[in-house]
């Protein structure tokens, strides 16, 4: 499966600076291809857009979460206070703190609340880094079955085991190869197809099941999915019914509760042109509102005013 690959444009002061290339597989209600740009079926790192399928292994493995903090689980988040305070409630639900995280330290990415700690002289911690909530989660549920806790990051541990199962059944792909992500947790490579594919799963699943669980906490709770200013909360609010989730290295995934679902892969990992390649993707399947024409197009600053934008080359 290849197409020509998308181009989005970085344009200052009215010339073409630089440009990215794009993957993009967008597939309507039934699972048929709309529009697919650049190879969708070849390996690729999701990143943090396969968290979805490592929460649902998690909720299946016993995991006791729901609601905000569920979504907490399957997050990639900013760092404010709410986020926190979540991964703390998480992991005193396990008889844990902070101290058995193996995430590294960090300061929130979100800018007021990394003032805020900065400001009171708290230092990085992990509890403020973006996976803290997925590694709470994780936490939990090997307290919740006898689990080692040390080593719960080793892809030999049986909770990373159960994790690379569910990804395996839900993108219906045998995982590739096995990385380190940016926080130490296992990664697997898989293709967009399959990532498309396991999004669909999610929402197409009967309302209480544990896939149901996912995507409902998602769309129930986006700012707990990423954070209160974050493209992903924004969209998820203004469409309701989307699940979307971003990963590093510019990877999106998204479904519809009807099915429509679809991935974006900026090739190098420019972060910059995902939203305009995102945009362009769920416009290919009907979805319009107010907040893709903001996001479509991204503000390029020079000397503190815009003097140029980050744009899909039509």
């Amino acid at each position: 499966m290849s197409a020509e690959s998308l181009v989005v444009e970085v344009v200052r002061s009215g010339f073409v600076e630089s440009t990215h290339r794009a993957r993009m597989l967008a597939v309507d209600a039934a699972g048929s291809p709309v529009r697919v740009h650049g190879a969708v079926d070849v390996l690729v790192s999701p990143r943090s857009s396969l968290k979805p399928l490592q929460g649902l292994g998690m909720v299946r493995a016993g995991l006791g979460l729901d609601g905000e903090l569920l979504a907490l689980a399957c997050a990639s988040h900013t760092g404010e206070p709410f986020h926190v305070e979540g991964a703390r409630r998480v992991l005193a639900g396990a008889g844990l703190d902070e101290s058995a995280l193996r995430c590294p330290a960090d300061l929130p990415e979100d800018a007021a609340s990394r003032e805020r700690v900065l400001r009171s002289g708290g230092a990085p911690s992990p509890l403020y880094m973006n996976c803290s909530g997925k590694h709470s989660a994780m936490l939990a549920t090997c307290a919740a079955n006898d689990w080692p806790l040390e080593t719960y990051l080793s892809p030999a541990h049986p909770l990373q085991k159960a994790l690379r199962d569910t990804v395996e059944e839900l993108t219906g792909e045998r995982v590739a190869a096995t990385g380190v992500d940016g926080c130490g947790a296992p990664l697997f490579f898989v293709s967009m197809v399959g990532v498309t594919r396991a999004f669909r799963s999610l929402v197409l699943a009967q309302e209480g099941t544990p896939e149901r669980r996912i995507a409902d906490a998602f769309r129930a709770h986006p700012e707990w999915t990423s954070g209160t200013t974050k493209p992903e909360a924004r969209l998820m609010r203004a469409l309701p019914g989307l699940m979307l989730k971003s990963g590093a290295e510019a990877f999106d995934a998204f479904a519809f509760a009807d099915g429509r679902a679809g991935a974006v892969k900026i090739e190098d990992g420019g972060y910059r042109a995902r939203m305009p390649a995102t945009v362009e993707a769920l416009r290919a399947l009907g979805f319009e509102a107010d907040v893709l024409e903001e996001l479509a197009v991204g503000v390029l600053l020079g000397g503190g005013r815009p003097v140029g934008e980050v744009r899909l080359r039509r």
